[in-house]
């Protein structure tokens, strides 16, 4: 009897403030789609990243911290990144998204994780972030997001968090996003969704060798 193949696991270092990261899940995910649809199985875990620890949960406006931080440049850069990610179907509202704290979203996504539905929580807090403007840091938009994802949280984000950011940063990860294939390589920025879907494939086939 043939040898069946085992799942892919990817392991996804992102930060969903991140538009590189915004980018290349939807590019891997769109991957992810045809190579299930073709009999391939994949397993996801995500792991948190922070790309503003300090940020807090009040927000303001991501236009005006990008122009703290780079100057005013930053928003000729954003209009490029917004206008490239049309090819790949996203809607990039920089004109409203709120530059805010990431910690309760990464305790959303670890807890969605735990009842099946990370992959669906991370694209939506994505969207939620840079298509919608919502302030994704207010734990009454978190409460809303995980009631429309019908995600149960128990326990508000703490130590057990904390820990799996502070075990990501002794890893060496300092920019996101970063994804890491189980029998295969890992990868730092927004790929072609070719080169995921080549990666996926070979995977698969070492799998049963």
């Amino acid at each position: 009897m043939p040898a069946q193949p085992q799942p892919v696991r990817i392991e996804m270092v992102l930060d969903v403030i991140c538009a590189a990261s915004y980018i290349g899940y939807t590019r891997l995910a769109k991957a992810v789609a045809r190579h299930r649809a073709s009999g391939g199985e994949v397993e996801f875990a995500f792991s948190p990243f922070q790309l503003a620890p300090e940020a807090t949960g009040e927000g303001e406006p991501l236009l005006d911290a990008l122009r703290e931080v780079f100057g005013e440049e930053a928003a000729a850069h954003t209009t490029q990144v917004a206008a490239d990610a049309v090819h790949d179907g996203l809607e990039l509202n920089y004109d409203r998204a709120i530059a805010t704290s990431t910690f309760g979203a990464h305790h959303l996504i670890a807890v969605a994780s735990g009842q099946g539905k990370g992959e669906e929580a991370v694209e939506r807090l994505f969207r939620a972030h840079f298509t919608d403007g919502l302030n994704i840091g207010d734990p009454a938009v978190l409460a809303a997001l995980a009631e429309e994802l019908g995600v149960t949280v128990r326990e508000p984000a703490g130590e057990a968090l904390q820990a799996e950011l502070d075990r990501v940063r002794r890893l060496g990860v300092r920019g996101v996003p970063v994804f890491a294939f189980s029998a295969g390589p890992t990868l730092t920025g927004a790929q072609s969704e070719d080169v995921f879907r080549q990666i996926l494939v070979k995977s698969s086939n070492s799998s049963v060798n």
